[in-house]
């Protein structure tokens, strides 16, 4: 089966003309968003820009879009449906539901705590900034989740950290930037599950577009670290389940050999599960509360994706995203005149752009692909940029934004760990710095064949 494949195709129902107008939804959703968080921060709240969910926030804009509608309310309505309905939106959400079982089964038997004992064995006493961002790197590749990854590694590499007399916003920026890494190679990520399905492309060739930037990077990124490295701490040994890691591993293995992401997540449940009832006590009752549990750590993401697929289907049909795209090609043209570029280079630069703004201001790196996702995809299409470069691109661009915003959930969390400012905890997430480097140069000379 290789539904997850298929690019989507627009909707059947003529769009109307290019209209700013029909922006002012998204617009109105920014401004709620942001606004909240600012008056969160303002007033010391932690956490400020996630104190208004993003599916409440994004309600208003909906309504707007409704009230902007030309149609009558049942056709407006039904537009809105359809987006929502679209089935590159339910299978995105499918796939949501199945990562967030696989990360919470595999969390509940031990495997998150396995890996870390796994990897500690093998961290050298005086490589231990390297050592944790390989740590990081590895727990997020295949939990898929950069908050997971910082929530099971953050304690104890502050507890070396403090016992090494490591600068604690070096570790900081270790166990960041390798739980980045992770999450932007995941398959199991719910930037990766964006990025494909929006681009249409499969994840095994999105997974190996990303290596090209994100490998150079990482290379760069440990050396740096291992300059960087002072003091050392012995670390105790500790008695690893190998069996526990298998659950990831297979995931890995399973999913760049190409098989159906749906199959993947299934048997990586099951297996999960079925490691916990060997190697320990776990239930089959513990085990479906955990596949439940994981649902609902999805819900956030799963109920803004098709609220989004709604409204994007709105300022479709009313011409907004139609001039957004008008827009930027009018700047790809004239990049293209007047530096005798190639088009598809301006195009995937222009995408980059328009992902990091969108992230920049929403601090979820995740809801910036989704918005962008439509816009992108006809980009690349109008200029014969491939499908698993543009999610490539969505995804790198997003994931270096989230790195370096001292708001976003991810700098918070370790800050709340480490007791430093967010603003010291992303000062030093050098692979998020390296990797911005590295993928301009790529884009900017990797040569095309066309």
């Amino acid at each position: 089966m290789k539904t997850e494949n298929k690019i989507l195709t627009k909707n059947t129902k003529p769009e109307a003309a290019p209209s700013a107008i029909a922006l002012l939804p998204l617009l109105l959703f920014l401004v709620l968003f942001i606004g909240a968080g600012l008056y969160f921060q303002a007033n010391g709240v932690a956490m400020a820009f996630y104190q208004l969910p993003s599916p409440v926030a994004i309600l208003p804009a909906i309504v707007l879009a409704v009230l902007l509608s030309k149609q009558k309310l049942n056709q407006t309505l039904d537009t809105f449906m359809a987006g929502i309905g679209h089935s590159n939106i339910i299978a995105m959400c499918l796939i949501y539901l199945l990562a967030g079982a696989f990360a919470s089964v595999a969390k509940a038997t031990g495997g998150v705590d396995a890996t870390v004992a796994l990897g500690l064995q093998f961290i050298p006493s005086q490589l231990l900034l390297p050592g944790f961002f390989v740590i990081a790197a590895f727990i997020a590749t295949a939990m898929g989740t950069s908050m997971g990854t910082i929530a099971a590694v953050a304690p104890i590499a502050l507890g070396i950290a403090e016992e090494a007399n490591i600068d604690l916003t070096l570790m900081a920026g270790a166990v960041m930037s390798g739980a980045l890494f992770g999450d932007n190679l995941s398959i199991i990520s719910d930037t990766t599950i964006a990025a494909t399905r929006t681009q249409g492309c499969y994840m095994r060739d999105k997974f190996r577009e990303n290596l090209i930037f994100a490998i150079p990077a990482a290379i760069i990124t440990l050396v740096l670290f291992t300059l960087a490295s002072k003091g050392s701490a012995a670390i105790p040994s500790q008695q690893v389940d190998v069996v526990k890691v298998l659950p990831y591993i297979s995931i890995l293995i399973l999913a760049v050999s190409g098989l159906n992401v749906f199959v993947v997540l299934a048997l990586g449940i099951v297996f999960a599960g079925g490691v916990g009832m060997y190697s320990s006590d776990y239930g089959l009752v513990a085990f479906t509360n955990d596949i439940y549990k994981g649902f609902g750590n999805m819900q956030e993401i799963f109920v803004l994706s098709m609220f989004v697929g709604g409204l994007a289907a709105l300022m479709q049909q009313q011409g907004g995203l139609a001039f957004i795209s008008q827009r930027i090609e009018n700047l790809i043209r004239r990049f293209s005149r007047d530096t005798g570029e190639n088009s598809s280079r301006a195009a995937e630069l222009g995408m980059a752009g328009m992902v990091a703004l969108t992230n920049t201001c929403v601090a979820n790196n995740t809801v910036s692909i989704v918005i962008n996702g439509d816009i992108a995809r006809e980009l690349a299409q109008q200029n014969a940029v491939s499908a698993k470069r543009a999610a490539s691109v969505l995804d790198i661009f997003a994931c270096i934004i989230q790195g370096l915003i001292p708001y976003g959930a991810q700098a918070l969390l370790i800050a709340s760990h480490f007791k430093i400012s967010p603003l010291q905890a992303v000062s030093d997430v050098w692979y998020c710095m390296v990797l911005a480097v590295v993928s301009v140069i790529v884009i900017v000379l990797r040569p095309r064949s066309h």
